[in-house]
């Protein structure tokens, strides 16, 4: 199974099952893809972008906000993924959709002319939840927030639900439409 796809876009609320799902991916897809996810991106900045109103903050009961600082360097993360992509890569992208519609128009302009699929990652809230709990990693309440939030107004290319199929299954699904692509 050979694509022209160049870019897969995984978006879905926090503990939702991505970046499991890319790592399948990468295992079932016949070509080599890059895994990128916005933790990355997150893990990378300077420590005071972690913590203050320019860069991205968390609040007590999972919301999170994300500041002019933070918007710059995300720009030009998109821009460095892109790029790799028009340079010869595949690249899956794990992030999370918490602007909506207007997080996908920023990743469209900046994948402009690329082939992508675009694929939501669903998962019950419950569920998100759980898997949130027994990460240790995650501010309790990001996933609950962000189950349905991240998918209002979004169109796909493919949808799968990470609460009903394993990993790999969704993988499957995912890679079969990146096939037909």
């Amino acid at each position: 199974m050979s694509s022209s796809a160049q870019v897969i876009v995984l978006n879905g609320g926090s503990s939702s099952g991505k970046s499991g799902i890319a790592r399948c991916l990468q295992a079932v897809l016949p070509e080599a893809w890059l895994a990128i996810g916005v933790d990355t991106l997150i893990d990378v900045m300077p420590a005071r972008l972690r913590l203050g109103s320019e860069g991205i903050g968390f609040t007590g009961d999972g919301e999170v906000s994300v500041g002019a600082e933070f918007r710059v360097l995300e720009d030009a993360w998109m821009a460095g993924v892109a790029s790799m992509a028009r340079s010869g890569a595949r690249v899956i992208v794990d992030d999370v959709f918490l602007g909506g519609v207007e997080s996908r128009r920023r990743w469209e302009k900046a994948l402009d002319g690329l082939d992508v699929v675009w694929v939501g990652v669903r998962c019950d809230a419950a569920v998100a939840a759980g898997r949130e709990l027994a990460r240790g990693d995650r501010i309790a309440g990001m996933a609950e927030a962000q189950a349905e939030l991240v998918h209002r107004g979004m169109r796909y290319d493919v949808e799968v639900d990470s609460a009903k199929s394993e990993a790999v299954e969704c993988a499957k699904l995912i890679a079969a439409t990146v096939g037909n692509a």
